[in-house]
Formats: C-alpha cells, structure tokens, sequence
C-alpha cells in the first residue's frame, strides 16, 4: 500500500473525510476489483481498471474503466474531494476497492497526467519475464515499446514488452490489444504472453466483473514444455547454417543429418524442418497441444503417459500428453524427435540450428534446461505422415566402416606411405573426449614425412592455416579429430582424408569406446553413397585415387598450383610453396575475387587460407571435373599479384599481457591434458626460448611493436583472425599445443607458427597465449563497429595494432564494447604487395639476421624435444 505524500496528519485528514463521503479508508480485501482515479487541475477526472494487478504492476489495464454506471461519478466526484482537501499542486490518484456494493479508499499516490480520449477505451499490458533468460530475437507489432535489448540478460519479472492498443469500448480494445500479443514473438525468456491473451479474451475483464483473483487464471499450456532436458539437448535443422564458413561460422546442423532427414519425412516435413537432437536419452516433455511426431536415431526406452512407443513410424500425441524417453537400449549416442509442422525458433544467419558454443540458434541460444518452452511451427507439410521403410533403417554398430576419401594431405608431401596404409588398416577407437565439434580418435602415430612444419609450426602435423572440409580428419599433432558440425572452418592442421558426405551421419553415433574401420573410396563411390546414404559400404576394390588431382608448374609471373581433393564436395586450391609468402595469399584473393564475380552455379562456399582457397561446391549442380577445368581456365587470366592494392584497415586493439584468464586456461591443460608439455607453464616463456630472445620483455615489445595482417577469418571460429607481422622481424613463431586445449577464453590472443589469432569464443585451441582483448563478434547489437547483420569485427587484409591495457581495464572495455560504449580507433588505408616487396628488399639485411637467429633457436628446441624424445 503506497502512502506516497501522506503524512500522518494527512492520513487522520483523509481518514476524517473519508467518513464525510461514507467511503471505507483502508487496506482491502485481496479478491476485489480496484479502479483508479487520477485527479489534476484544470482535467477532467480519468478513471482506469487497475484490477489485474502483481505488485506494483498493471498486467492489463482499462481507461476508462468498463460498467461503473452510476459509479462512475460518485468515484470521480470522492476523488477530487479527497484531493482537493489535501491540497498538493499535483496529479494524483485515487485507488478505490469495489467490494459488495461498497467503495474503500485504498491508496493514494502521486500520478502522472494520463490523456483522455473521448468515446474511446485504450487497453494497455506488459508481458514479463517468468524466468531468468537472455532475449536473443524479438519481434513486436508497430507502436508496442520492447523493453529490454537484444541479446541482453533478464531477470524473473522484468518487463519484456509494452502494449497499447485502442478500441470504441472495452471488448473493441480487448480484442485489438489480443491481437497485438497475438503477433509478438520472443525468443530466449519463457514470458507470460499467453497468459496475457487469455484474459484478453475473458469476457469478465470486458463487462467489469473481474476481481483479482483473475490474475491466478492458469497459464495455457506451451505447445511442448521441457519437463527434462537430458545431457544435451538441443533445437536443430538441415542442412544448419550455409555460407558463413568464411568467417568461421559452422553449419552446425544434426550430427546425424540422415535420421533427422527420415523422421521429418515420417511425419510429413520437408527435410529442412527444425526438431529436436538428444544426446544419451534422459528426456521428459508435455504436449500442450496434439501433435504427430516420430521418434528417430539411437533407440531410448520411450512411452507416451505410460504407454511403450515405437520409433521409425508417425505417433499420435494427443493434448497433454508426456513423453518420456530414457537411456540406450542398442548402439548410437544420439537421437531425434521431429514433430508435424516442425520446431519454432528464429532463424539465425539463415538457421535455426543450436551452436551452443557461440551461443546462438534454437530458441534459447544454448542447450534446452526443464522449464523451457517448444513452439511448434506452421511449416506446410509436404506429406501424409508415413512410416519409414524398413530397408533405409540404418544399423547402429559398436564397430564401424566409415567411407572417406583420399586427401587433401597425403603421401609423401606430409604423411609416408606407410602412414596412409596403416591409418586404413587401423582399427580406431573413439575417445570419451569427443563432440559435436569434433570425434577423437586414439590409435597408432604416424612416422610423418617431414621433421617439422617450418614456419607454420615445430610439429610435422603444422601447416600454413587452410580451410577445413567438414568431416575432416584433422591430425591435431598426433591425434586424430573428425571435423564434426560445429567444428572450426579454418585451422592450420593437415588431413589426409575426408569422410564422405553421405557417410557424416555416423559420426552422430559414434560414442565413446565404439570402434572405427575407415574406408577408401573413390569419387564416384561416394557420390553412389549419397544416392542412398545409410546403405552398407561397397566391399569390392576400387581404384585408388591420389589426394592429387592436378598440378599447374610456375613461371615467373604466376605461382605452381596444386588441385586437392577433399572429401566429394570440397576442392582445395593452394599456391606456391609451404611457405609464408604474402604474394601468394594476394593470388588466393585474385582467385576468390574471380569466383565470386563470375557467381558460378553450385558454389556454396569459398574460404581463404594463407596460401590457400577451399572451394565447398554442390556436385548434383557442378561436378567435380567441370569445376576442376573451370579453375585450371582461370588461373590464365587472373591478375599479376604484385599488381594488386587492397583495402586495409588499420585497428587498434587494447591487449591484456598474460592476463589471468589465459593463465586459467594454461592451468586446466596441465591438470587435465598434459603437464610436461615444454609450453608450460609459461607460454610466454617458451615463445621467448624458441625464438632466441634475450627476455619476456622482448617478446612483450615484438608483440606491442608489431602490425598483424589479417589473412583469414575463423581461427578459431567467430570471426576469429588468423594474422601474421607486416614486418618479417617481427614474426615469433612457435609450435602449437599437442595435443591441442580442451577450452581457451573468448577473445584469447596467442601465437602458432608465424601466426597470431584472436580467439572468436571459448573452446578447444593451440596457440601459444600471450594476452586476451576484446570481442571479434557480436551476435545481437549492431553498433559503430558491429554493422547491422555482419556480426564479425575484422575483413580480410585488416592491419592489427595492439596497445597495453590492465586486467581489470580490459573487463571494463569487454563490457562496453558489445553494447556500442566503446568505438575502436580504426583508420582506413590500403595494402600494396609491390610497395611491400620494395619494403622487404630495402630492409633485407636486417631481416635475415632476424630470421636466421630465430631459426636457429627453432632447430635447437627441435633438438631439445628429439633428445628428450617429447
């Protein structure tokens, strides 16, 4: 009860008057109607319906109030008379309980003037939060005021959205503000939306017969309410999120594409339709509404209110019912509901698929937790629901052939022959440590062509970064990781194979002690698979192909070329020598700059590399051959690289040196991955060792001296920069962590090879740290350096400069700058490779001094590694 102005003298005033009028003064019962009067000079009283009321706050309100008749006047007539007497110079309001024919003053406060419209009712609501969240899409009708930012956290009870609507009475208005809750859309915070339109539509709140206890009116029930969300849960389509791997975007998508695809065509959905993966059983949800869905995947013990279900086939579920589904009954890891109509959630750079490690898709942003809320969709069936055949049920094993092809790595540039024979006679065995990111694998070593990866990295698995092709076998060292659906696009690893495109669903099952066989296949076996995916490998021999498939010679005005496969839907273009040669990432983006002008049909994807582009194509739209002579024809009129000038950004980043989340990171790896790795526990000292540098200090000044070119996006992840010094004495170069973290800081700056990257996110990672800075990605606010929907900071070619700031400054700056406090210092600028070549040669002694130091201390730590036998 709210006394705002009422002193004691005046509430004995009120008090008095009160008996004058024969008005009650005084708290009332809960269950009543309440009506408000607000009285201000030189206005007509204004009355509004206050009865719906949590707290302080309004869920519904009426102006004026519906059916006070006779009321009315006497209402408005006590008001002014209790105001008048009271004499302040302010609006105030006058809050009257209704009970049994009778009126009690129950508050009075002061009030802002409120507008009246004659013969018109203007109805108002707030929808809130009823749960703690963090809003990730919204969308409201024209007029409605949205409260809260994107991709700001709410708390329970925080105001989500404001609403106005207008109508010639109290029904008229009702209806209209119902319309208006009817087109609101929030994702991320479970809110009171639907409670809000079922007391609009209550014909008690028009006719002026409701007392609060409406405001207990139960909540109509979610399509689908998460009554346990198992291990992982989570909302996820196909073929997940297209075009972006660029800039380090995964598709994520279903880890098992194929049985996502047949229980979507069980119940009708076209294969895009959004359901739900689960990872381990371990699921209970309530169906607020009948719906048709199907049970696919890994088999669980599942009933519907009791009742055993079977999976493959249509189910009927009727309104209320409970779905419950438990642990593995066979082989497989992970499982899929799909449901008539499909899963609802915004779609995200064109996806509505969950990556829960960047925090975006489904509608929450993360994996489901008991209390969510489904919405089911309206997308158009395009089938009666059906059965699936029993012939295209896939087997799910403990020991599985895996179908992959040769490439893009293989023998003898970086692996032996006799690496290669035994990766395919291998049996591998599946680590606990796996994911959606990716597959480890624990099985022999390969003997590896080479001593090191030069200036890419001491280990002989390091490469100059490259784009990955999904479901890569990435020898991370001297482990083994299959690139799952949300693993990263750029990385500067080798693969000697990929697994084929209709064979990536198994990945999805593969579980922690399960066995791998993996076998060869040529091209045209793979694209037989992806006729009918799910089918038993061929057994019979096919010719092998070579990880090769064509070869260009240099001449004085072009780079050699090399023509990769990998896998059956991605080629990988590299230039030059292993080498870090800017001329060569300038012929990378003379090429991509042609394909993207010619907009080439069945292109999907180009992701440059250092000295690389992978190109991801559709080979049902354009064959592998026809893409092959399509690029072999281009190289012939692509532009003279030294004739090229870009333009280049200058941004200045604030670096937290060795900042104690970087130091965290290093202390997990060593309790958790390996304690005696020569990194730790001072990376900053092991990058001083193996460059030849006198103290930390100096690598501290290189590092803050130096201008970091940005030649891809996506290392790791995000928009995440893989950059390496303009200037040759300024490139540190190290080795990456083997085997590599299982969790880095978001935003994490460190070192690999010749390169620097600024992390995009947490998780897994290589480089050396030497700092942390602020964020390459910003999912929901466009600001001054985040443009309206391109969330990544960086393009191509940018020039990082990096200047000191403390710990708790960068905390500061890391919570300002996603909210568009913070602009960054940029400067606009180009990049010559003609005037860098001319920078090169003018300063050529000096360089090589610089290089041969450093190489030196390179091989001696080799040395160290080879005696120590690490």
């Amino acid at each position: 009860m709210s006394f705002a102005l009422i002193t004691p003298q005046t509430r004995h005033l009120l008090r008095e008057r009160c008996d004058e009028l024969g008005l009650r003064f005084g708290r009332a019962p809960q269950w009543v109607r309440r009506v408000g009067v607000i009285i201000a000079a030189g206005q007509l009283p204004i009355d509004r319906e206050l009865t719906l009321r949590q707290g302080d706050r309004c869920v519904i309100e009426l102006r004026p109030a519906p059916a006070l008749d006779d009321l009315r006047a006497q209402l408005h007539l006590a008001a002014a008379s209790l105001v008048g007497e009271l004499s302040v110079g302010q609006a105030m309001e006058v809050v009257f309980v209704i009970a049994d024919g009778a009126a009690i003053v129950e508050e009075l406060s002061s009030s802002a003037v409120q507008p009246a419209l004659s013969g018109v009712t203007t109805a108002t609501a707030r929808i809130v939060a009823c749960a703690a969240g963090r809003l990730i899409a919204a969308s409201v009708p024209e007029g409605a005021d949205l409260r809260v930012a994107i991709g700001d956290a709410v708390i329970s009870g925080a105001v989500l959205v404001y609403l106005v609507a207008r109508g010639i009475d109290a029904s008229a208005a009702l209806a209209a503000l119902a319309r208006q809750v009817a087109t609101v859309q929030l994702a991320g915070v479970v809110s009171d939306q639907r409670r809000i339109a079922a007391l609009c539509a209550h014909p008690a709140v028009a006719d002026g017969t409701a007392t609060a206890a409406l405001i207990g009116l139960p909540m109509p029930p979610a399509d689908i309410a998460v009554l346990t969300p198992g291990i992982q849960t989570t909302v996820q389509d196909s073929p997940g999120r297209i075009g972006y791997w660029a800039v380090g975007v995964p598709p994520s998508g279903p880890m098992d594409d194929l049985a996502l695809r047949l229980g979507n065509r069980a119940v009708g959905n076209p294969d895009q339709a959004a359901g739900l993966e689960m990872t381990l059983g371990g699921v209970a949800l309530r169906f607020g509404r009948a719906a048709v869905i199907a049970l696919t995947g890994a088999v669980l013990a599942a009933d519907l209110d009791g009742r055993p279900v079977a999976w493959w086939k249509p189910i009927q579920v009727p309104s209320g019912g409970v779905l419950k589904l438990g642990g593995l009954e066979n082989g497989g890891v992970r499982s899929y509901l799909s449901v008539r109509g499909g899963i609802a959630a915004p779609l995200y750079l064109g996806s509505r698929s969950t990556f829960t490690l960047g925090g975006f898709g489904g509608p929450h942003g993360r994996e489901l937790r008991a209390g969510d809320e489904l919405a089911i969709s309206d997308l158009s069936p395009v089938a009666e629901p059906a059965d699936v055949p029993k012939a295209v049920i896939p087997r799910y094993e403990k020991i599985w052939r895996i179908g992959v092809l040769y490439g893009p790595h293989g023998a003898p540039d970086f692996f032996k022959p006799a690496d290669i024979r035994e990766f395919f006679a291998a049996t591998w065995s599946v680590s606990p440590q796996s994911n959606r990111t990716g597959v480890r694998l624990i099985g022999p070593k390969p003997r590896w062509a080479r001593t090191d990866g030069g200036e890419a990295g001491l280990h002989p698995s390091n490469i100059h970064d490259n784009a990955y092709a999904l479901g890569a076998v990435d020898f991370t060292g001297d482990m083994p990781v299959v690139l799952g659906p949300d693993g990263p696009s750029l990385g500067g690893f080798v693969c000697p194979v990929v697994v084929a495109a209709a064979e990536r669903w198994k990945l999805g099952q593969l579980k922690a002690g399960d066995q791998v066989r993996f076998v060869r296949l040529d091209h045209a076996a793979a694209r037989e698979q992806a006729a009918a995916p799910g089918r038993a490998l061929p057994t019979a021999a096919r010719p092998e192909q070579d990880a090769v498939l064509h070869r260009l010679k240099g001449n004085a005005s072009a780079p050699a070329v090399c023509y990769r496969r990998a896998g059956d839907e991605y080629l990988l273009i590299e230039y030059g020598p292993l080498v870090l040669d800017l001329g060569l990432r300038m012929r990378v983006y003379a090429l991509e700059t042609a394909l993207r002008a010619g907009a080439l049909n069945g292109i999907i994807d180009l992701t440059a590399g250092i000295r690389s582009l992978q190109i991801h194509y559709d080979p049902a739209i354009i064959a592998e051959a026809t893409l092959l002579k399509l690029l072999i024809d281009a190289e012939a009129v692509l532009p003279d690289a030294d004739h090229l000038v870009v333009p280049s950004r200058t941004v200045h980043l604030p670096l937290s040196w060795d900042d104690p989340a970087t130091q965290k990171a290093i202390d997990i790896y060593m309790r958790t991955v390996r304690k005696d790795a020569p990194w730790c526990p001072s990376n900053l000292e092991f990058i001083r060792r193996v460059n030849g540098l006198d103290s930390i200090d100096d690598v501290q000044r290189t590092v803050f001296n130096a201008e970091y070119l940005v030649l891809g996006l996506g290392d790791v992840y995000l928009g995440a920069p893989v950059a390496t010094p303009v200037d040759p004495r300024h490139r540190l170069v190290t080795t990456k962590y083997n085997p590599a973290r299982t969790w880095t800081p978001e935003n994490a700056v460190g070192i690999g090879g010749a390169y620097m990257c600024v992390y995009g996110m947490e998780g897994p990672g290589g480089y050396q740290f030497v700092g942390r800075t602020v964020q390459m990605w910003n999912s929901w606010r466009a600001t001054a350096d985040f443009a309206k929907g391109t969330p990544w900071l960086l393009r191509q070619f940018d020039r990082i400069r990096f200047y000191p700031v403390s710990a708790e400054e960068l905390l500061r700056l890391r919570e300002e700058f996603p909210r568009g406090r913070l602009k960054l210092r940029i400067e606009d600028g180009e990049f010559s490779l003609a005037k860098y070549r001319r920078f090169l040669a003018d300063n050529d002694r000096e360089i090589t001094a610089f290089t041969k130091k450093r190489d030196a201390a390179f091989a001696a730590e080799r040395a160290r590694w080879q005696q120590a036998g690490t």
